[in-house]
């Protein structure tokens, strides 16, 4: 079983959402995947990414060089 971090709307049927799950009941893998609206529940997507703990500082840089970005952009 996973933790879910946030789930980030993109349609009225489709999200993404972001979750912290094991795998193999020993790897932590932050893993975001898409999910559409079946009308009842969200079910995932075979659409998704995972990353391993030791990429993690890379996708946090990453995100905050597009956060500077954007602030340039609309400043």
């Amino acid at each position: 079983a996973g933790k879910l971090l946030a789930s980030i709307q993109r349609t009225d049927t489709e999200q993404l959402q972001i979750s912290i799950s094991e795998y193999r009941d020993k790897v932590i893998l932050l893993h975001f995947a898409l999910h559409t609206d079946d009308g009842a529940t969200w079910l995932p997507t075979k659409k998704g990414v995972t990353f391993a703990p030791d990429q993690l500082d890379i996708l946090s840089d990453a995100i905050e060089e597009a956060k500077k970005e954007f602030m340039t952009e609309e400043g």
